[in-house]
């Protein structure tokens, strides 16, 4: 079966979100068709993984919480997923997939999925995700030059913005061609998109724990390839807004707990449910969305919309069913207090917040 869908990375982020959505859109005949995933780490211990989510009946996700009021749970058979491979070990069938079938490229390869080192573009399998994509692109521009569109995952800023510049500055040394860059710069489709989803759990070998709240916000451009149309999938004409929303308020609250958490030195297993069971540090995180993030909203005319996602945030966090533990938030704490609030501050500097400001400071 031919897969339009490539998928770089095996996340039980994208197993309950990306996936998912694939899943539910292909019941109602709204998706490109199939998802070929592939590893890009080649980590051994996640070998189970990948031969589960191409597994026949597919694997679970099972959606907990809390939404408008109502306790949701229920459990879903993902299959959408019909290959999975390996770029160890299954490199010349990415590569095949990749130059043959794939109309939308989706990733999500974590905090530091585009670090490239010096030597990144050594070897026939590039060691990083930009490097491999690099010789992904340039194998199909060699063998049709299709059209392609790329919608890159990672919580970054201007994802595919980003991941557009890093993989030009690669090109320039690796292949110097000047149709090949051309071709990249202005055929290839770089998406900015935004995920929204707390997915607390991974279930064993595959599949995952999920809240219900879902957003795939995306920004539209000429020659946009969508992978699926959903309820919760958005084409939007500026992603600004989202960003700002999602990074500022849901995970800079998840920032400012993980700081409390490690501050205070809870409970090594303390979830954001249970730490926010605790007043006083409930009021401190609820002070600091009405007088300090929302003011900073309110600054470029986003006020209301910031006040209804603090709820809706607020109502998340206090998902019974979910088990977030705040350890694995405060992974990559200072880079994630920079990006999360220090970014703020800086976005809205006539705005006092000491609060924040102190955070930011690491006192």
């Amino acid at each position: 079966m031919a897969t339009p869908i490539l998928q770089f990375g095996t996340s039980r982020f994208l197993q309950a979100h990306a996936d998912l959505f694939v899943d539910e859109a292909l019941r109602s005949g709204d998706a490109l068709g199939r998802i070929t995933v592939v590893q890009t780490t080649g980590a051994a211990e996640r070998a189970g993984r990948l031969a589960a989510l191409a597994a026949p009946g597919g694997y679970p996700v099972i959606i907990r919480g809390r939404k408008d009021g109502r306790d949701i749970e229920r459990q879903q058979q993902v299959e959408s997923v019909a290959r999975a491979l390996s770029t160890a070990s299954d490199w010349d069938a990415a590569r095949r997939v990749f130059c043959e079938e794939a109309a939308a490229i989706i990733s999500n390869t974590g905090d530091t999925g585009y670090r490239v080192e010096a030597d990144d573009l050594r070897g026939p399998v590039p060691a990083s995700f930009p490097g491999k994509l690099l010789a992904l692109l340039q194998a199909r521009f060699s063998a049709n030059g299709r059209l392609l569109t790329i919608l890159p995952c990672e919580l970054v800023s201007r994802n595919g913005d980003v991941l557009k510049r890093i993989v030009l500055e690669l090109q320039a040394d690796r292949y110097p061609d000047s149709a090949f860059r051309d071709w990249l710069a202005n055929t290839v489709i770089w998406a900015n998109t935004l995920v929204d989803r707390i997915v607390s759990e991974p279930l064993e070998p595959a599949g995952a724990i999920a809240e219900p709240y879902a957003l795939w916000a995306i920004e539209t451009q000429p020659g946009l390839t969508l992978p699926c149309r959903h309820p919760d999938m958005l084409v939007v004409d500026d992603l600004t807004p989202y960003e700002k929303l999602k990074l500022h308020i849901l995970n800079l609250g998840h920032t400012v707990l993980a700081d409390i958490w490690m501050r205070e030195s809870r409970p090594a297993d303390e979830t954001v449910k249970a730490i926010l069971a605790d007043p006083t540090v409930r009021a401190r995180l609820v002070s600091l969305y009405r007088d300090e993030v929302v003011p900073g909203f309110a600054a470029h005319g986003l006020g209301a919309k910031a006040e209804a996602y603090v709820a809706a945030t607020l109502e998340r966090f206090d998902n019974p069913f979910l088990a977030h533990r705040l350890r694995d938030i405060a992974n990559h704490h200072a880079e994630k207090r920079a990006r999360r609030i220090g970014d703020f501050l800086a976005w809205s500097p006539s705005v006092p917040m000491p609060g924040l400001a102190a955070i930011a400071r690491g006192q």
